[in-house]
């Protein structure tokens, strides 16, 4: 039954980082790396499919080797979301209580984007510490 719950979460998930590569608001890295986490417990297939992904593959695998997203992607979705936020606030939505909520869902998406670790290309993937002998 965990198995089905994790599949389906990890769906969810990669419908969510789809939908983001279209619709700016949404972050995609994010959504990405937790359908990664669902696949892995749950479908070796799915997770094998996932990182042989020539896009999403890559950011996952960038992720697993440096636990940090590349300055190139925090800024792309950072400027994608306040962008397409910005115009739907400014042209496309008229009650104000819809603008705050888009404004409230933008800072909440740049916060986890920003949140994350960058990764540094210059610097090799941190290694795990040895033990000492004593």
């Amino acid at each position: 039954m965990v198995r089905i719950v994790l599949v389906a979460l990890g769906t969810l998930f990669l419908a969510l980082a789809l939908i983001g590569v279209v619709l700016p608001g949404l972050p995609t890295t994010p959504f990405v790396l937790l359908a990664a986490a669902c696949y892995v417990r749950s479908s070796r297939r799915l997770y094998g499919w996932l990182l042989a992904h020539r896009v999403f593959g890559k950011l996952i695998r960038d992720f697993q080797e440096q636990r940090a997203i590349p300055r190139s992607a925090k800024i792309v979705s950072v400027a994608a979301m306040v962008g397409m936020i910005g115009v739907s606030v400014v042209f496309l939505v008229e009650a104000l209580w819809l603008r705050l909520l888009l404004i409230g869902l933008g800072i909440v998406g740049c916060t986890v984007v920003l949140r994350f670790p960058t990764a540094s290309s210059s610097d090799p993937p941190p290694q795990p510490p040895t033990p000492v002998d004593r």
